[in-house]
């Protein structure tokens, strides 16, 4: 069952797990869940998706309850009406805030690539980069005795495919988990010594206007219990309490 963290007659939003498409697709034809298809059944009524989160990417995604809304929806998304906040976690030392402007070539799909009749386009691209924490651990992963890890506000401008995982990969602190751009033997390093397995890359705030209301929507999805626990191993609970997660449930996963 989705985690609902929003919902009223026009709008649903879910904390979308790691690992899941958000709808069905000829790239994955083998895989059979879906967010959309889930949310569907959850709450007995069609949804329609307004903008996208990557499948190992949790956190907040929005849909519409009409395709009017729908409609009205990824407006806001195409003229950037709408504030997202993510979080992450990067190999090494970030102690600066910046702002990384940097074009980015259009990622296509490989299959939809082969049929392409216009080569992919350079694509202005912005994403502000807020260091929250940094931690060195006793564990030698590659050709240093110790690790170093970062925890980022991630604020994106723009909204280009695989932006923040490409542009944290561009300065040189990849996204830990990040097997597309990332440094794979971090991430081996991480797996073994920390147990974890997912992308730390979490969309947690996505703040806009509603749509019919007018009011202020500030939508907020927690981490997950992988993510937070190795928060805790890093020692940053309590960094960003409103995503924090506590109780029964937490101690049972540990």
């Amino acid at each position: 069952m989705l985690d609902i963290i929003y919902q009223d007659e026009y709008l649903v939003a879910v904390n979308k797990p790691a690992g899941w498409l958000v709808h069905r697709s000829w790239l994955d034809r083998h895989e059979t869940v879906f967010v959309m298809q889930t949310l569907r059944d959850q709450i007995g009524q069609h949804v329609f998706p307004v903008h996208r989160l990557d499948r190992p990417t949790s956190g907040v995604l929005l849909m519409a309850l009409s395709s009017d809304v729908a409609r009205q929806l990824s407006q806001y998304f195409e003229q950037h009406k709408t504030e997202k906040i993510y979080h992450a976690v990067v190999r090494g030392y970030v102690e600066e805030a910046s702002v990384i402007d940097s074009p980015l070539i259009e990622e296509l799909d490989k299959i939809a690539d082969k049929f392409a009749t216009q080569p992919a386009q350079i694509q202005k691209c912005v994403t502000h980069c807020q260091p929250l924490a940094i931690v060195e651990k006793d564990v030698a992963i590659g050709r240093y005795l110790t690790s170093r890890f970062s925890l980022l506000e991630l604020r994106p401008e723009t909204g280009r495919k695989h932006q923040l995982r490409r542009h944290m990969s561009h300065i040189r602190h990849p996204i830990i988990g990040d097997t597309a751009h990332g440094d794979l033997r971090q991430n081996r390093g991480v797996v073994n010594n920390f147990q974890s397995h997912r992308l730390m890359l979490h969309a947690s705030h996505l703040n806009l206007t509603h749509p019919i209301t007018g009011q202020a929507l500030n939508l907020t999805a927690k981490w997950d219990l992988p993510w937070q626990h190795l928060i805790n191993q890093f020692g940053w609970r309590g960094l960003r309490p409103e995503l924090e997660q506590y109780g029964d449930d937490l101690a049972c996963h540990f």
